[in-house]
């Protein structure tokens, strides 16, 4: 199985929003990526606006050749906004206005009851659903009772690592939960905080099927361009990929 790259497009808008202008464009970035290689697009529509605006997800619906996945809590507000796009996914995510970004995963488990008709409703509306959820096997289980589609790996924990401490445990606990979920029939996917340098052992992991990266793509892109920043992550996510 090929391993996909999600593009997350969210701080082009960060610092759009900064001057409150229209430049950077996310759209414009999203399609930078799609041309390089990307095999999908992510933004997260978060309840207060900071970056990615309603109005981009129907330009980004109108215009990629990609999957756009859209991530946001499981409010009644944020399914207002994004049902009537019908992005291809709708990852739901935990979500504090007081967080810098996404902190852990989803509690899938403590939420089952609120997350049961915003998972239902979703997959009605023809879209599929992942649940962001850190690497524990009850969590995994629960999005598979839940009927989601699939479930993103946190690999947060992971990626704060420093690079020469031993990542056996947390790279076990990610594989542990890759495997479970691809047995109860969920596909599989992973990201927060992947880099070029801490890629390669995630990729490896043959359950997953796509990384979700950001930060550390839009950070490189400022140095060397966006096509070049894919590239280099496309080649690293492959290196230890069988």
């Amino acid at each position: 199985m090929n391993l996909r790259l999600g593009v997350n497009v969210d701080h082009v808008a960060t610092l759009r929003q900064a001057r409150g202008g229209h430049e950077p464009e996310p759209v414009t970035a999203a399609l930078l990526a799609q041309g390089a290689g990307a095999h999908g697009i992510t933004v997260h529509l978060r309840g207060d606006r900071r970056h990615i605006q309603e109005r981009d997800l129907r330009v980004l619906k109108e215009v990629l050749a990609v999957p756009l996945n859209v991530e946001c809590a499981a409010t009644p507000e944020a399914l207002e906004a994004v049902v009537p796009v019908k992005p291809t996914w709708v990852t739901l995510v935990p979500e504090s206005r007081e967080e810098l970004t996404t902190q852990g995963g989803l509690d899938a488990i403590f939420l089952q009851g609120m997350l049961k008709p915003v998972v239902r409703e979703l997959r009605s509306a023809g879209i599929r659903v992942s649940l962001f959820v850190d690497p524990v096997l009850d969590q995994v289980k629960m999005a598979a009772k839940l009927e989601a589609d699939a479930v993103e790996l946190n690999t947060g924990t992971y990626s704060e690592l420093p690079m020469d401490a031993d990542a056996t445990l947390e790279l076990g606990r990610l594989r542990d939960a890759a495997r479970l979920a691809s047995r109860l029939g969920l596909r599989v996917l992973a990201g927060h905080g992947l880099s070029p340098q801490n890629v390669g052992p995630v990729g490896a992991i043959p359950e997953i099927e796509e990384l979700n990266i950001g930060h550390s793509l839009i950070g490189r892109a400022v140095f060397v361009g966006l096509e070049r920043a894919i590239q280099e992550m496309l080649q690293a996510m492959g290196e230890f990929r069988a």
